[in-house]
């Protein structure tokens, strides 16, 4: 669903990203795992074609961002660090823009619009206006907005700043689920070594470097240490 070859990213004589290597298949929830810093959110960037790369090369479910940007981006859900929603229009005007966006019928719109808030237990806030929400269920509008089009690759950068437990733990269910479901793939950008832990695979960057990338017990061992927190905590200093 993804794969990138020799990304990189240079910032005058500042490198954010050197020269990655990636290849993500359909039906995996994969953690890009880095410290502040790391370059996860120039790489998200970069996939979402909000900046151009330095070098390499990027393909979405087959199209290349460069010379097919609109059959690639329309493969792409995304939820960035910072949040993108309309505070002043409702829950549903806003998801019904997305669907607007993306060319889905109507109909089709009130359906999977209705599916998805009900999924998330949003179907009582449907005209409420996101001011009104609580930061957890605006990031819930937010992954049902980036899921409206059934996008074959759903990117999650940080999503889960400044959330509760609880609503971490649902939001990370609900991304799970679809992955089983849809057999889509995921690539959730994080520095929390926990919400890791649970993934299909680790892909840590420090310093705009591939570090490790596997499971996380292959990625353990190979950066050595006794749990995933301390053999990341050992190599990201």
């Amino acid at each position: 669903m993804l794969q990138v070859a020799g990304l990189t990213k240079r910032y005058g004589e500042r490198t954010a990203l050197d020269a990655l290597t990636l290849a993500l298949p359909p039906g995996q929830f994969v953690a890009l795992l880095g410290p502040n810093g790391a370059g996860k959110s120039t790489l998200f960037q970069l996939l979402t074609g909000l900046f151009a790369p330095t070098a390499g090369d990027i393909r979405v479910a087959g199209f290349d961002l460069r010379s097919r940007a609109c059959a690639a981006l329309a493969q792409i859900g995304v939820v960035f660090q910072q949040m993108s929603l309309d505070l002043d229009l409702s829950v549903r005007r806003n998801l019904t823009l997305q669907a607007d966006l993306h060319g889905l019928p109507r109909a089709l719109a009130r359906e999977r619009i209705a599916q998805g808030c009900g999924r998330m237990g949003l179907s009582n806030d449907l005209d409420r206006t996101v001011r009104e929400l609580s930061g957890g269920n605006r990031r819930k509008v937010e992954l049902v907005r980036a899921g409206l089009h059934r996008p074959a690759l759903l990117l999650m950068d940080e999503a889960t700043v400044g959330l509760d437990p609880k609503s971490r733990r649902e939001l990370l269910g609900a991304l799970h689920a679809d992955v089983s479901e849809r057999h889509c793939t995921v690539l959730w950008a994080t520095h929390w070594v926990e919400e890791a832990q649970a993934a299909d695979r680790v892909v840590v960057l420090h310093k705009g470097r591939l570090l490790a990338d596997g499971t996380p017990a292959e990625v353990t061992a190979r950066l050595g240490g006794d749990t995933l927190e301390d053999a990341f905590v050992r190599a990201t200093g």
